[in-house]
C-alpha cells in the first residue's frame, strides 16, 4: 500500500504533455510591440445657453441668441451691428479709385504694405488725369483741331511769286528758284561761311493755314552734290499771320540732301521768312544752298 501511494504521488507531480499531432496544429504565439497611448480627441460642444439669452437679440450672422448688452456674438464672434447686405450708395467721387472708404481687414488678413513713393506716384497720376480732363474741357476746340490736322490730307500751297524775296542772292540763283518745285535748282546768298543772318522769304496772296514744310538742303537732291555747298542746320522760321503777329519757330535739319519734312502749324499765315542761324560743312569756299521749300496745308475737300 505504501508503494502504491508513493507511485500515485509521483504521477501527480508530472506535467502533462500533449501529443505531437496536437502540438503541430496549435498556432504559434508571435510577440508584438507594446501599444502607444493615443491622445484624447477634443470634444466639440455647442455653446451653452447663457444667463439672459432667452428673448435676446439673434446674431445676424449665425442666428445664435445673445444678451442685449453684447457687441459681438458669443458663438461666431462677429459684430452684432448687422451684415452689410445693401451698403449705402456713395457719391460719384467717393467711388473713384483711392477716394472710397477703406475696408477694415478681416481676422487673419495681412494689409498690403505701401511705401511713401507709391502714394506720391498715385497722387501724381491722379493730378495728371485731372489736368488732362481740365485741358480737354477748357481747350477742347484746339485739341479737336490738332487731332483733325494730324489726320487731314495735305495739299501743296505755292506762294505768290511776286512776294518771294531774300536778303542776298548769288547771281542766277535767286530766291524764286527755291519755290519753283524743281529739286535741281537752288538759292544761295552768295556769301561763304555759315551765312548766319541771311534769309529767304515767301508770301501768299491771301491768308493760308499751314501744317508742314518740306525743305531740301543743298544744290540738289542728288547725294553726289552733298559736298558742293554748305547745308543749313538751324533755320529760324518767322511766321507772320493776318493779324500782324509774328511767331517764331526753330527748325533743325539733318546733314543730308533730299526733302526733310518739319511741322509748321499756323493759321491765317501771310508770309514765312527762313533765317539761317548755322550750317553744316561751312567753309570759306562754300555758301549755304537750299534747293527747294514747299508749304503744305489741310485739304478743303474733307479728305483724310
Amino acid at each position: 500500500m505504501a508503494a502504491a501511494a508513493a507511485a500515485e504521488r509521483a504521477r501527480a507531480l508530472l506535467v502533462p504533455v500533449a501529443d505531437a499531432q496536437q502540438q503541430e496544429s496549435a498556432p504559434a504565439i508571435v510577440p508584438v510591440l507594446p501599444g502607444r497611448p493615443a491622445a484624447a480627441r477634443p470634444t466639440v460642444q455647442a455653446p451653452g445657453a447663457e444667463l439672459g439669452d432667452e428673448g435676446g437679440t439673434p446674431c445676424p450672422w449665425c442666428g445664435t441668441g445673445n444678451r442685449p448688452d453684447r457687441h459681438f456674438c458669443r458663438r461666431c464672434a462677429m459684430s452684432m451691428e448687422g451684415r452689410p447686405e445693401d451698403p449705402p450708395k456713395l457719391a460719384w467721387w467717393r467711388r473713384l479709385p483711392g477716394f472710397g472708404p477703406r475696408r477694415n481687414p478681416w481676422a487673419g488678413e495681412r494689409p498690403r504694405l505701401r511705401s511713401d513713393w507709391s502714394r506720391v506716384l498715385g497722387w501724381l497720376v491722379t493730378a495728371a488725369v485731372v489736368a488732362l480732363v481740365i485741358t480737354l474741357a477748357v481747350d477742347s476746340g484746339s485739341v479737336a483741331q490738332t487731332v483733325g490736322d494730324h489726320f487731314s490730307k495735305r495739299v501743296l500751297i505755292p506762294p505768290d511769286t511776286s512776294k518771294i524775296t531774300a536778303s542776298d542772292s548769288y547771281p542766277k540763283h535767286g530766291p524764286q528758284l527755291a519755290f519753283d518745285e524743281h529739286d535741281n535748282t537752288w538759292w544761295g546768298p552768295g556769301f561763304t561761311g555759315d551765312d548766319a543772318g541771311r534769309w529767304i522769304q515767301a508770301g501768299f496772296d491771301q491768308p493760308v493755314d499751314l501744317l508742314d514744310v518740306i525743305i531740301s538742303p543743298g544744290e540738289s537732291t542728288n547725294a553726289s552734290d552733298i559736298d558742293s555747298s554748305a547745308l543749313p542746320q538751324n533755320l529760324e522760321a518767322d511766321v507772320t499771320t493776318a493779324d500782324g503777329k509774328l511767331h517764331t519757330q526753330m527748325l533743325t535739319l539733318d546733314p543730308n540732301v533730299g526733302p526733310q519734312t518739319k511741322a509748321l502749324r499756323f493759321d491765317n499765315v501771310v508770309s514765312v521768312r527762313f533765317v539761317i542761324r548755322s550750317a553744316y560743312n561751312a567753309s570759306p569756299t562754300k555758301q549755304v544752298a537750299i534747293a527747294e521749300v514747299e508749304f503744305f496745308g489741310p485739304s478743303r475737300g474733307g479728305g483724310s
